[in-house]
């Protein structure tokens, strides 16, 4: 009985749908009741037997959709008990149905790349399915191998390690575990993460085996698998010709020769691919790539032998996950085609169908942060990215933890998922289960999203009166070159503070002599109107004269050298419009959150310039 009185809580949904199936029925049975009286007296007209059924049927109706919408409710709730994954206690009902794992018919997702961008495109989708395979290189970060590690022969496993510790229900216990590190002399700068895979590994006798039995002692969700069971070594040759054979060595040397990448490639070339990467692929309902370091983490995935075939002959969801931020020494200044164009180029085209990337639209001091060492938003060029084939889904996949930029896990999974469950739905399997389970989850990720904190995210501003397109279009430019001059200040040996006053004087000094000198040319405008007027006047009566009485090609000598005369000063005054312009904007930035008339006056003065 405790668990039949669980159906009328609030949260379960229920009570809605049994009250319209008694209302249905208590409708039905009075047009019933009234048909039967009537026959019962002999006498029924056709306007009261009409009315009568009307009654029946829209009782019937009732009955039907209470009952359907019932059975719709109960199969969530079944979800909902199965749902290991959720928090709330409040959400379950685990009196009235029995526990039974249902994510096993989740979609199939295949994430490639590695480091912390892979680890965030798992940590969310494992709470949509247990069908997650993680692809991961297998490639040292760093130049030098640890004597320990050399010894022991043990595989470079960082990524691996960490997409099990994203994929674990209790990360924080994994990792712990997993990343615990030894102090003793024979098993310094080694893991507990390494001992476990390496004595895995020679227990069983077989990697593959050996990674699969970790997976299912740890309980993660899904799995992890490297691209490779071979060491490869990744290299870059750069748009000068110069090859780097070490992975960390890439960004120190793009930026010391002021080059570019031109290709990355793997050594050696013809490694085998891991067994089961090649199934998961062509079994996939999605393809995630990205987000991470492109050169470094995403293509090198790409180029091991048969998996760029498989994903492009593959009928799953090809997505590319974009990165927020630029990476010094590898891809600077790249834009977001620059980036697809950059896979494309190596993996073929067909690799990438769609495109999630963030709206940009954050605070301007996270991302200073980041300008400080070299690095700055991807720019998002539409135009380019769609004309490369790649439809794009733009997204606010972006947080702020612990002061850094991240992508937002919930968020990325939750634009993956929609994409799948309007494919569902498309084909018309609404009432699937696997449906009913991403769109219940689906619901309940955007409603936490809403209510997320959003206090990092800069605020779509009105511009104020007065501000013309290209105050607009360079104020943040404006901004970071005052800080820059602040910067250079500071590290000649000037406080901050006055390093700040002393740019902030200097561009209103500037703005004051500019606005002097503005008013003493108006000034001198005003008190030679009248004599030029006159002059005007004059040489309009002179070239009369002329005109009668001189040939028509002098006439036209006359009207060519004023033409460019006048084309001359005009040419000149916008040019010199131009110039003060940048200083007038700059001043504007500062003395903003002064006087309104001051502001108004420069508004002006900007509205009418022509740029």
């Amino acid at each position: 009985m405790k668990g039949f009185f669980r159906w009328f809580r609030s949260g379960a949904k229920m009570k809605r749908w049994i009250l319209l199936i008694l209302l249905g029925m208590l409708i039905a049975f009075y047009g019933v009741a009234k048909i039967l009286e009537g026959e019962g007296e002999g006498r029924l007209d056709f306007a009261p037997l009409a009315q009568y059924v009307v009654f029946f049927v829209v009782g019937f109706i009732f009955v039907i959709l209470g009952m359907i919408h019932m059975q719709k409710r109960t199969l969530e709730l079944f979800v909902q008990e199965t749902d290991e994954r959720i928090d709330d206690d409040k959400t379950k009902v685990n009196s009235l149905i029995y526990n039974k794992k249902i994510y096993d018919q989740g979609p199939k997702i295949v994430a490639i790349g590695g480091g912390t961008g892979l680890d965030s495109v798992l940590k969310g989708l494992k709470n949509y399915t247990d069908n997650i395979t993680a692809i991961v290189t297998v490639s040292d970060y760093g130049e030098i191998i640890p004597e320990s590690r050399r010894i022991l022969q043990a595989m470079p496993l960082d990524d691996i390690k960490e997409s099990i510790i994203a994929l674990a229900k209790n990360e924080e216990e994994v990792a712990k575990y997993m990343n615990y590190q030894f102090t003793e002399r024979s098993l310094k700068d080694l893991s507990l993460g390494d001992i476990s895979l390496l004595g895995m590994k020679n227990y069983i006798g077989d990697f593959t085996k050996s990674i699969a039995k970790t997976n299912e002692i740890f309980n993660i969700t899904g799995k992890v698998l490297p691209v490779t069971f071979e060491p490869i070594q990744i290299c870059a040759e750069l748009e000068d010709g110069s090859i780097i054979e070490s992975r960390d060595k890439i960004p120190d040397a793009v930026s010391s020769k002021t080059t570019k990448i031109s290709r990355i490639f793997i050594n050696p070339t013809n490694c085998k691919v891991a067994p089961g990467v090649l199934d998961a692929i062509r079994e996939a309902d999605a393809i995630v790539i990205g987000p991470g370091s492109l050169y470094t983490n995403v293509i090198p995935n790409l180029l091991v032998k048969g998996v760029a075939k498989a994903i492009k002959e593959s009928k799953a969801f090809k997505v590319y996950v974009s990165n927020l931020m630029t990476e010094p020494g590898q891809t600077d200044a790249y834009t977001l085609s620059d980036h697809i164009k950059a896979i494309i180029d190596h993996a073929g085209k067909g690799i990438i169908e769609y495109c999630i990337y963030d709206t940009g639209e954050l605070v301007p001091e996270y991302i200073r942060r980041y300008n400080m060492q070299g690095q700055d938003l991807v720019e998002i060029d539409s135009a380019k990215t769609k004309a490369l084939g790649v439809n794009l889904m733009q997204r606010e996949i972006s947080h702020v933890q612990d002061t850094y930029i991240r992508h937002n896990p919930d968020a990325i999974a939750a634009s993956i998922i929609q994409l799948i469950c309007d494919d569902l739905k498309f084909r018309d399997m609404q009432n699937d289960t696997k449906y009913v389970l991403l769109n219940d989850r689906l619901k309940t990720a955007k409603k936490s999203l809403k209510e997320s904190d959003t206090s990092f995210r800069r605020e779509k501003r009105k511009p104020e009166r007065g501000e013309s397109k290209y105050f607009q279009k360079y104020k943040d430019r404006l901004e970071a070159m005052q800080e820059a001059e602040i910067r250079m200040k500071v590290k000649n040996g000037m406080s901050f503070e006055e390093a700040q006053n002393t740019v902030i004087k200097k561009y209103i000094e500037s703005e004051k002599s500019k606005a002097e000198a503005a008013r003493k040319a108006a000034e001198s405008k005003k008190k030679g109107s009248k004599p030029r007027t006159s002059s005007t006047t004059s040489r309009g009566k002179s070239t009369t004269t002329r005109r009668t009485t001189s040939s028509g090609s002098k006439t036209t000598r006359t009207a060519s050298t004023a033409g460019k005369s006048a084309t001359s000063r005009t040419s000149s005054k916008s040019k010199s419009r131009k110039e003060d312009d940048f200083v007038d904007l700059a001043s504007k930035l500062l003395t903003q959150k002064g006087h309104s008339k001051n502001r108004r006056k420069q508004g002006k003065r900007l509205k009418t310039s022509k740029h």
